[in-house]
């Protein structure tokens, strides 16, 4: 059997459970629901399975050999990992956006403030012209 297709389906940032998975063996058969859980030596793969009356977990499907239980953990791991390297990179690529769209943000409120001032001053001048007029005439 070949695994031709490995898709990561959810990939949780938090609790123990990295990721669901879904693996397609010679584009024929596929087994859902495969999880990759953090645990305290490291990720391992749990098959997909059903709770049984007390609390008990029975696989639904499951490799027969640990030769098979690898080749599909090596899969899935290696998916897993482009996965997460792809999310690592469009994090970057954000958080390398943002500045400029705050500097952007700064840079526009910076213009609007120097047009206000540049406002206020032509209406304090105007207003200064008026005083003036004002004054000539009650003088005149």
């Amino acid at each position: 059997m070949r695994i031709t297709d490995v898709r990561i389906r959810k990939v949780n940032d938090e609790g123990k459970m990295r990721a669901v998975v879904s693996v397609t063996f010679d584009d024929e058969f596929v087994v859902h629901d495969i999880k990759v859980i953090e645990g305290q030596n490291g990720l391992f793969i749990a098959m997909p399975s059903r709770k049984m009356g007390e609390g008990d977990f029975r696989d639904i499907a499951h490799p027969l050999t640990s030769e098979t239980r690898n080749r599909i953990k090596a899969a899935i791991f290696e998916e897993y990992e482009k996965v997460l390297e792809e999310r690592n990179k469009t994090k970057a690529q954000e958080a390398a956006e943002k500045p400029e769209e705050v500097s952007e943000e700064v840079k526009d409120a910076s213009e609007e403030d120097s047009e206000v001032v540049a406002s206020e001053q032509v209406v304090s001048e105007e207003v200064s012209e008026e005083y003036i007029d004002e004054e000539k005439v009650a003088e005149g």
